[in-house]
């Protein structure tokens, strides 16, 4: 009888803990010194894709600038943060050697089309539904390692029912 009710016990926690657990993985905001991250994500790349870019808004609630200095992934390759830009009506991308400045008071989005992470030469390409690990490295407020959800191929941003409510 201790078994059965063992087994239960087992499967409830199972069934309260997942949900609890995915919260853990990947929480609507962190919050890192004066520095708040939300709608982070990244999106599905074709098949045989080389590279793939990684989206967060940052809004920093200091009153000093904070910058955006490197990122990092365990996922093969090189990540590098990057702009897009329209030059003569042809969009260009390049890297961010000095990083990203975070204005005191301001938000800025990392978004398709402007400032993103860029995973280059990645192991394999990201399928929707994964998680994608990367630690983002900031001259004041220090590193944080965030767990970036895949969104469909081509989103704008991750579909809400897929964020957590953390």
């Amino acid at each position: 009888m201790s078994l059965k009710f063992f087994a239960a016990a087992l499967a409830a926690l199972a069934l309260f803990a997942a949900p609890a657990m995915a919260q853990m993985t990947m929480p609507a905001s962190i919050m890192l010194g004066d520095l708040e991250l939300t709608n982070a994500f990244t999106r599905a790349m074709p098949p045989n894709a080389p590279a793939g870019g990684g989206f967060v808004t940052i809004t920093n609630h200091g009153t000093t600038d904070d910058r955006l200095v490197s990122a990092t992934s365990n996922v093969g390759g090189v990540v590098e943060i990057h702009e897009m830009t329209m030059v003569d009506n042809v969009m260009q991308m390049h890297s961010l050697p000095d990083g990203l400045v975070i204005p005191a008071g301001q938000t800025v989005e990392l978004k398709p089309g402007g400032y993103h992470i860029m995973f280059i030469g990645v192991d394999k390409p990201f399928a929707e539904g994964e998680m994608v690990p990367v630690t983002l490295t900031f001259e004041h407020a220090g590193s944080v390692d965030l767990m970036l959800p895949v969104a469909p191929l081509g989103a704008t941003s991750m579909p809400a029912m897929q964020m957590s409510n953390g």
